[in-house]
């Protein structure tokens, strides 16, 4: 799993340090991991064999010529870099992808359990606030649900 947040540096050759934590998450036949723009939001999401596998059952799932599945077809597999690690454990970013997000020296590399995400170190501090606030109202909505069907409340405030 890929866990934590880490703060590193992209050189002047986009290169940037993958944390060993991560690295041996994607340990296998292939070295390296899987890199595309994010559907969700403004940043790059990768992972390893596992994640690319995963994304092309969903894909595979829908009827071919689905415009859904060229959505995906076209952003996931379309924008996807193979990324092999040197022997210092770093990737080297494409040119389009950083200049896509604005990638240029500081970045936040953010686990999220089955894959993890590269973004600008400001522009997570600000995505990082927003997500925040939206799971403590999805949290504290899903609470009030629990109690609700606790009571025998209905959706409308009656007994069920």
């Amino acid at each position: 799993m890929f866990l934590s947040t880490f703060e590193k540096q992209l050189d002047s050759k986009r290169r940037i340090v993958v944390p060993q934590e991560f690295r041996a998450a994607v340990s296998g036949p292939f070295d390296g991991i899987f890199c595309f723009p994010s559907i969700e939001a403004d940043c790059l999401e990768a992972g390893g064999k596992a994640l690319f596998d995963r994304y092309q059952a969903v894909i595979e799932e829908m009827p071919f010529g689905d415009p859904t599945r060229t959505a995906l077809e076209t952003s996931i597999l379309g924008g996807m870099a193979k990324l092999t690690f040197d022997t210092a454990g770093r990737i080297t970013l494409p040119d389009h992808l950083c200049d896509m997000f604005g990638l240029t020296d500081s970045v936040a590399v953010v686990g999220m359990g089955e894959r993890f995400q590269i973004w600008s170190r400001e522009a997570f501090q600000a995505h990082r606030a927003q997500q925040r606030d939206l799971a403590r109202e999805g949290l504290a909505a899903l609470r009030a649900q629990q109690r609700a069907a606790q009571l025998g409340v209905g959706k409308f405030g009656g007994a069920a």
